[in-house]
């Protein structure tokens, strides 16, 4: 069945962003920190609260009915307001579902926005039981995984670990991280082990912190008075589930797929890409999407990433922004955060992490391994 895509429909842009800095659980309402991210966009764009013609937000923990509680402090326009929650892709999903309302012709300025406190809001129990439910969890799940990788690729733990090393680095680089400051390899292995040889700083912090993104139509540009040249293009929003594919691996496999629709839509490869954000929960994640994606084959990131090829300034700048290893793991504002990043670095706004000639970003965030959803951002001037 032919199904219609984002390039089917007219033409958005991200006008807008704004973050309220990720960081450790604190006292502070996520009513602010939301609105801080809001007013921020707002003020970016240039755009006016009743602008906004609809909001899209992004959260796993906060409860019912978040969006109304929050944006009401704006003023009360009437908009309409939804919430969106699909564990680590509910920002990505807000951020998708915002893009396909304007492209559609619905909206002309939409919100989206992803805002979390950790909380001790869980997944509703299914009512089934699972063969190894409290026994593999997360770290487990991708410590098993990086064993694999280096057993069948000849790659040492060290240089798993160097994917911490280099999004610290960048991390530190970035005043919304969670994590700023900068860490050496042997800081890095000498942290206590979580799971296997993944160490603390291979595994991201999940705090508190939010990001919106204004997304706007090539109408809205015009007749809002917008500037065109910080209004990147939005090119392709691509979303799957996983099937059968008969590996341990399924992260992998559907990353490859939704990077596959998502290139079509755009019309590119991925030797057009040059900065990318991935899901690196665990440093072993970033090397299996590098390759899944695209950047390079099998057992060939690891090598690149020691050559320098994935740092800012390489071939292709993967997580500038510090990824969730450093920027921090919020879960809902973490998908719309790396459109921030993204959008900052195609503007050329990103100071001293900035992809030099940066044009086309890719942003990957996956939701519990079900979810794969990939955003394609260009500059089109």
């Amino acid at each position: 069945m032919m199904r219609g895509t984002l390039a089917d429909l007219r033409p958005v842009y991200v006008a807008g962003i704004g973050l309220h800095p990720y960081r450790r659980l604190s006292e502070t309402p996520y009513v602010r920190l939301g609105l801080t991210a809001v007013r921020s966009a707002l003020a970016d764009a240039g755009l006016a609260w009743t602008d906004v013609d609809s909001a899209w937000t992004g959260t796993a923990g906060l409860g019912m009915a978040a969006s109304r509680r929050m944006l009401r402090h704006l003023g009360a326009t009437g908009i309409p307001m939804t919430q969106v929650e699909n564990a680590s892709a509910s920002g990505s999903s807000a951020f998708r579902q915002a893009c396909l309302e304007v492209a559609a012709g619905l909206a002309d300025v939409s919100l989206a926005l992803g805002v979390d406190k950790p909380s001790r809001v869980r997944a509703a129990p299914t009512g089934v039981a699972g063969l190894a439910d409290r026994l593999v969890v997360p770290a487990t799940h991708f410590a098993l995984l990086a064993d694999e990788y280096m057993d069948r690729h000849g790659v040492t733990a060290e240089q798993v670990a160097a994917v911490a090393v280099k999004n610290h680095r960048n991390g530190s680089r970035n005043p919304f991280a969670q994590r700023r400051k900068e860490r050496t390899l042997q800081e890095v292995m000498d942290e206590p082990a979580v799971s296997g040889t993944l160490t603390r700083l291979q595994c991201c912090p999940i705090g508190e912190g939010a990001a919106a993104a204004l997304v706007v139509s090539g109408e809205a540009v015009e007749r809002l008075g917008l500037d065109p040249a910080r209004c990147v293009g939005v090119t392709a929003s691509a979303q799957r589930s996983e099937r059968l594919y008969g590996t341990a691996d399924p992260d992998t496999e559907l990353t490859r797929e939704t990077a596959g629709e998502a290139f079509r839509q755009a019309g590119i490869t991925a030797a057009d890409l040059d900065v990318v954000e991935v899901h690196d929960a665990f440093s072993i994640e970033e090397l299996l999407y590098a390759e899944a994606i695209g950047l390079c084959g099998a057992g060939e990131a690891a090598g690149l990433l020691a050559r320098g090829a994935f740092d800012v300034g390489g071939r292709c700048a993967v997580s500038p922004s510090g990824g969730l290893l450093a920027m921090g793991h919020p879960i809902g504002p973490t998908g719309v955060g790396q459109i921030a990043e993204i959008t900052r670095q195609l503007r050329g706004e990103a100071g001293d992490r900035q992809q030099p000639g940066a044009r086309t970003g890719l942003a990957h965030m996956l939701g519990v391994g079900a979810v794969c959803v990939i955003h394609v951002l260009q500059r089109l001037d």
